[in-house]
């Protein structure tokens, strides 16, 4: 295996409204998207045989339903290689926590053996592909903190406070497709500018129906709340809060009931997985 893992960061909604719908179903979104230094971490080794092998410490999806296999196959089909790779995932981001942790994997995954096997495929063309496996692919590889539109595609840079936040995870997985079926889920919210995101005039549509459908999560935000101004990311379960210094938000942490996840984690504008690429090309 490579001497050096490869990130594959998690991310934080600072806000999600739903726009409208597709007419394939699927929704339009406005929403900030920004990394956290929280990261899984992957190894790869380049093979002869074709094959994509792939270990894993953990088991909630099936290996053939499992993003990372489904990203370097993909890779395979778009560049023709004829070459394989062990892939080992050392999964720290919670499961279904709306941090974005599978498509931060394939994502790595598309643009790590993209260098490995030297297919010479550009950053543009593996989120377009990216997009196939999942919405929030293309932020991942592009890798900086964005303001997205469409379904999380259409995506702008912007330069965010990389402050402090604290993660918690009440250990309750949410189902996004769930939340996006439910019938009280608002579907017309009005556009917003990123003026109005830095003025605080946005919210995450989904919390209320985050709310009613898992009683964990409310209770996990609420808990955050009476401490912090506690944020749900994405459709959940994860919830978020913003602090100045690490210690801050340690000292929340070290309150927080003993049957959820807590993490201290530094914002990034900048993915980690940009810097491991340079890395890559200076070697």
């Amino acid at each position: 295996m490579a001497s050096q893992p490869w990130p594959a960061p998690a991310k934080i909604n600072h806000f999600l409204h739903v726009t409208g719908r597709r007419d394939d179903g699927y929704h339009l979104l406005q929403t900030v998207f920004q990394f956290l230094d929280l990261a899984d971490e992957l190894h790869l080794a380049v093979t002869g045989d074709g094959r994509i092998r792939c270990r894993r410490n953990y088991r909630q999806v099936a290996e053939q339903d499992d993003l990372v296999v489904k990203a370097a196959k993909l890779l395979q089909e778009l560049s023709g290689t004829s070459q394989g790779a062990d892939i080992h995932v050392d999964k720290k981001i919670p499961i279904g926590g709306g941090l974005g942790g599978g498509s931060s994997d394939a994502a790595t995954t598309l643009a790590a053996l993209n260098c490995l096997w030297e297919t010479g495929l550009t950053t543009e063309q593996l989120a377009e592909a990216g997009l196939s496996l999942g919405a929030d692919v293309p932020v991942f590889v592009r890798g900086f903190a964005a303001w997205g539109e469409g379904v999380g595609e259409i995506l702008e840079p912007v330069e965010l406070p990389e402050h402090w936040f604290l993660i918690v995870y009440p250990n309750t997985p949410v189902v996004t497709a769930d939340i996006f079926r439910a019938s009280d889920l608002p579907r017309a919210t009005p556009g917003v500018t990123l003026s109005d995101f830095f003025q605080g005039r946005c919210r995450n549509d989904c919390e209320p129906v985050v709310r009613r459908m898992c009683p964990e999560v409310a209770a996990a935000l609420d808990w955050l709340n009476a401490r912090a101004d506690g944020r749900l990311s994405g459709t959940g379960a994860s919830v978020f809060a913003a602090f100045p210094e690490r210690d801050q938000a340690e000292g929340v942490l070290h309150e927080l009931p003993s049957k959820w996840q807590g993490f201290v984690t530094r914002g990034c504008n900048r993915s980690p997985l940009v810097e491991r690429l340079v890395l890559e090309k200076e070697a």
